[in-house]
């Protein structure tokens, strides 16, 4: 019995489990790249399509990465005050390296190393994560959460007929819902009315006429 066992087998073992996840997640950040001359580009930024069941299994490892990234943010916005505008290897930056302004700023880089080391543990992949910290911790800095959206497909896979989804970022390809615009009705009355007062005009004439003969 699987009694209060959570997640999804999707079919795998435990460690093709979390590999699978972690190239989800990768992939997912991954087509935020610069990809102009990348042969392998992405078709849509922000945006994979995979199962459904998948990609409910992906979601959090997705907006658990956000957040490390997002709490490191402040610390990371104090240690570069603290970093000199120098060239490194030159003179200027060894007196400061051997200053007490460098202790300082390594106190304060601390958080953001240790964050790094957790989503690389998480992801695996040191391109997905410059992307994370460097790109996505900015774009979410003041949403507290929900950084993804799951959209089902309408139509299934080839071969097995899977269902299919759509995940990807929110506050990119999010959808404009415009009100729909109320009918007027004035005008077609005003031609309704204009048309009756025509036949009832052709009506009298022809009544006219036949009373003449």
């Amino acid at each position: 019995m699987r009694h209060r066992r959570r997640g999804r087998k999707l079919g795998r073992n435990p460690k093709h489990q979390r590999a699978l996840l972690r190239n989800l997640a990768s992939a997912l950040i991954l087509t935020e790249r610069d990809a102009e001359l990348d042969n392998n580009a992405p078709e849509v930024k922000g945006r994979i399509v995979t199962t459904l069941q998948k990609a409910k299994e992906v979601r959090p490892l997705v907006e658990r990465c956000i957040t490390i990234a997002r709490r490191a943010l402040p610390h990371q916005q104090a240690a570069d005050k603290l970093e000199p505008n120098v060239e490194r290897g030159t003179e200027k930056w060894r007196s400061w390296r051997n200053s007490e302004q460098w202790h300082e700023w390594n106190q304060t880089i601390a958080p953001v190393v240790a964050a790094r080391r957790r989503a690389i543990k998480l992801l695996g992949d040191k391109k997905a994560v410059q992307i994370l910290f460097d790109e996505l911790a900015e774009r979410f800095e003041d949403r507290p959460g929900g950084y993804t959206r799951i959209l089902r497909l309408a139509t299934t896979r080839l071969g097995d007929a899977g269902t299919r989804a759509i995940l990807e970022f929110v506050g990119v390809n999010d959808r404009v819902r415009k009100a729909a615009v109320k009918p007027s009705f004035e005008e077609e009355t005003e031609d309704a009315d204009a048309a009756e007062s025509d036949a009832e005009r052709q009506t009298r004439d022809s009544a006219d006429n036949t009373e003449e003969e």
